[in-house]
């Protein structure tokens, strides 16, 4: 497939090594201009381009970048890309260590790629959030290896999800259906799936005994749960 990536920072550079490697064409983007992938590209094979030749290159597109920095994106940028496309969306939300504090994410009136979706203009498909960049770097495993990695997948397209569930599959993760968007809260920091590399009949557990509508309770307690993960990660010295 063609695909295009926004952002080439973690799990963006991940992802175009790991999709080149798997024969797609790869077209990577960021900030600063393609004449700053020079080495990603090498390292991946990935081609760099402009967000604009990024978002149009393709059956599936990825926006990888910073949450705060969503809303600086050219407004016109999905311009005469179908709603067909399949968008995935990587994002999560770091109010402590990057984002400052959004109103409607820090409410819970609003999931973080419910918000993305609205800045974007485009429908967006949530995965890829709740796995460690050095892990999906490594190649995935075959479908039925005991252990096998699954990644929740939301979204409220079934036929762009059904595709972006495939790519995950190829991959070389099992695919789980997490629902519609407003229910990919499930998959956000301060989950019990938020990077921990869980089988495909755990996620389907943890995924069922949350529920699909997110309680006050819940959302507070998460909303500790990741305030937590960034104060450890700070006192670390982590950069995101």
């Amino acid at each position: 497939m063609n695909i295009g990536i926004i952002g080439a920072g973690h799990i963006g550079s991940a992802l175009a090594g790991r999709l080149t490697s798997l024969g797609h064409s790869v077209y990577i983007a960021n900030s600063r201009g393609p004449e700053t992938l020079t080495e990603l590209a090498q390292k991946t094979g990935a081609t760099p381009v402009t967000a604009r030749e990024a978002a149009r290159h393709g059956d599936i597109i990825v926006v990888t970048i910073p949450l705060k920095n969503i809303p600086d994106l050219p407004k016109d940028l999905f311009e005469g890309v179908p709603a067909s496309v399949p968008v995935i969306d990587t994002s999560n939300y770091y109010p402590l260590l990057r984002d400052g504090q959004l109103p409607e994410l820090e409410s819970g009136v609003l999931t973080e790629s419910e918000w993305v979706q609205q800045h974007l203009g485009q429908p967006v498909v949530k995965v890829f959030n709740n796995i460690l960049a050095p892990h999906l770097e490594k190649p995935g495993q075959p479908a039925g290896t005991p252990g096998r990695i699954a990644l929740p997948v939301a979204g409220d397209d079934a036929a762009a999800k059904q595709k972006v569930m495939a790519l995950v599959e190829e991959l070389g993760y099992d695919a789980v259906d997490a629902g519609s968007l407003h229910e990919s809260w499930r998959q956000q920091p301060g989950s019990p799936m938020y990077c921990n590399d869980l089988p495909a009949a755990e996620v389907r557990q943890h995924l069922a005994s949350l529920g699909t509508t997110r309680t006050p309770e819940q959302h507070a307690e998460f909303t500790a749960n990741q305030a937590a993960q960034e104060k450890q990660l700070h006192a670390q010295g982590v950069r995101l």
